[in-house]
């Protein structure tokens, strides 16, 4: 009972503060989309990202009045608001979302996702979405892209073209280089040789590397461990039955030569940056495995 009385709490006081600041937000998300001039829609993007920035501050603060949840975060990075990073982060559940928003917000510049492109049709939040410049992404399967080879590196052309726009502003791009949540039957099913991650996919950040590296400040090697038996859903936060979230940040200076190739028709520099990626998830493999070992989990 007990639970269910704090989930629903949580729920309501996150669903209020979500009401409240969504109407302004939307408001000048109608600005960003009807006046005329950059200057004037650049104005409209920060306060679109204030709003958002205020929103999680307040989520921040319910998750701190009422739950137990210690969020454990480990590193030393030196952050600022005036510069853009890379956050490449592992990817087990919903958890992970509120996890970055604990580390960064008001911290870093506000978060850029990379998002399905069906949540552009969900009613307000798309709208928020599209005035945040999130890219929305077509996500195709292989076998749909065996009957239509004309739709393949469509999500990196879209990375591209989202990059374009964050030139003008610091941000803070976070990408999951798995590209989709780990589970024990993905890591079967691709057969992935990490213990606790699916394999990664270098396309995308390549793609972020070469249009932002020369003014990211540096790359955020993020990595989130549940120090429980079972991976825990956004449910089980919120419901109190999280007790600590380990957040472990490993900063990485940026290699010029990361972002100064053609990933896409030079074969040499796409293994280069595939060998950093993988390099950087096997090491990222053995810190959580060290970090469980700590907490006597298998």
């Amino acid at each position: 009972m007990r639970r269910l009385l704090t989930g629903l709490s949580v729920t309501l006081l996150l669903l209020l503060n979500t009401l409240i600041l969504i109407g302004p937000l939307l408001l000048i998300a109608l600005g960003k989309f009807i006046l005329p001039g950059k200057q004037l829609k650049a104005s409209c993007s920060r306060g679109v990202m204030w709003v958002a920035e205020t929103w999680a501050e307040i989520n921040k603060l319910i998750f701190a009045c009422l739950l137990p949840t210690v969020w454990d975060i480990r590193g030393n990075a030196q952050l600022r608001k005036t510069t853009s990073y890379l956050v490449i982060s592992n990817h087990q559940s919903w958890v992970d979302i509120p996890a970055l928003v604990q580390v960064f917000n008001r911290k870093t510049p506000y978060f850029k996702f990379f998002l399905k492109q069906q949540l552009i049709w969900v009613p307000f939040l798309g709208l928020a979405f599209w005035a945040l410049d999130y890219p929305f992404m077509r996500r195709y399967s292989k076998a749909y892209l065996a009957k239509h080879p004309e739709r393949r590196g469509e999500d990196l052309e879209i990375t591209k073209r989202a990059c374009e726009k964050f030139k003008d502003i610091p941000v803070t791009v976070v990408n999951y280089l798995e590209g989709t949540r780990c589970t024990p039957a993905k890591q079967v099913q691709q057969q992935s040789p990490y213990r606790y991650l699916l394999k990664p996919k270098a396309g995308g950040v390549a793609f972020v590397l070469a249009a932002l590296g020369e003014q990211l400040d540096a790359v955020l090697d993020v990595t989130v461990v549940y120090p429980s038996a079972q991976i825990p859903g956004f449910w089980t936060l919120i419901s109190g039955q999280v007790p600590k979230v380990i957040v472990d940040i490993q900063t990485l200076e940026l290699d010029p030569a990361l972002h100064q190739g053609d990933y896409q028709n030079d074969e040499q520099f796409r293994q280069q940056v595939q060998a950093w990626v993988t390099d950087m998830w096997q090491r990222k493999d053995a810190r959580i495995a060290q970090i469980r070992s700590e907490l006597q989990l298998p």
